[in-house]
């Protein structure tokens, strides 16, 4: 009977967490909480809500998001997709994007990725050149070769074209900027917090996901 209870209680609170979350979402005012892209683009996460940030290594905004939204990435469940997207939008910008890709197929993003924030906009470091981010990424401790391998090569170069063509298809205005589900878009210049930021996330998800006709 205490079990019965216990899951009744635990069943009840769900209950009342996705009514709260349905609630945020149909709290949200287009044009004013979110913007809705006139093309929506398709989602790489089929049967799942895709979140996708755009950012820059260069963007001091996006350092100070990256341990909020770390944690709220941590914290999402099974059914939603995050990935990020390093904008270029000058040709300054191209370097530290490729740089991110480039540690994303080593394998060194875990290790690497706040290091890249810090060492730009806490020591200073200029990584707007090729050698630049190729020198830094061996004082990290990551193989010379192996870098410029994966830096140097046409699948980069096609990451980093697709990266373009994203930031243009998804109309980013500025970074960091949140898109869910291929359609919604948080506005630019947010006036709020951090974690108000992503309580309004959190309402799109809800929305994408009501969408599809989930609860």
């Amino acid at each position: 009977m205490r079990f019965m209870k216990t899951l009744l209680a635990a069943l009840a609170a769900l209950a009342c967490l996705a009514a709260a979350s349905l609630a945020g979402a149909q709290d949200l005012r287009a044009g004013r909480d979110y913007d809705v892209l006139a093309t929506p683009q398709p989602t790489d996460a089929p049967g799942k809500v895709e979140v996708i940030e755009f950012f820059s290594y260069m963007c001091p905004h996006c350092m100070h998001f990256e341990p909020v939204l770390s944690k709220w990435v941590k914290a999402q469940p099974k059914d939603v997709a995050f990935r990020r997207m390093p904008v270029i939008f000058r040709p300054q910008w191209e370097a530290p994007a490729r740089l991110y890709f480039t540690l994303e197929a080593l394998n060194e993003l875990d290790r690497l990725h706040v290091a890249a924030f810090e060492a730009i906009h806490g020591k200073g470091a200029n990584l707007t050149s090729d050698a630049a981010v190729a020198d830094w990424a061996a004082s990290q401790g990551v193989d010379r070769k192996k870098f410029a391998d994966v830096y140097n090569s046409f699948t980069l170069q096609s990451k980093a074209a697709r990266a373009k063509q994203a930031a243009n298809a998804y109309r980013i205005p500025g970074v960091p900027t949140i898109v869910v589900a291929g359609k919604y878009r948080t506005p630019d210049n947010f006036p709020g917090s951090q974690e108000e930021l992503l309580k309004i996330v959190d309402g799109l998800i809800a929305k994408a996901r009501s969408e599809q006709g989930k609860k």
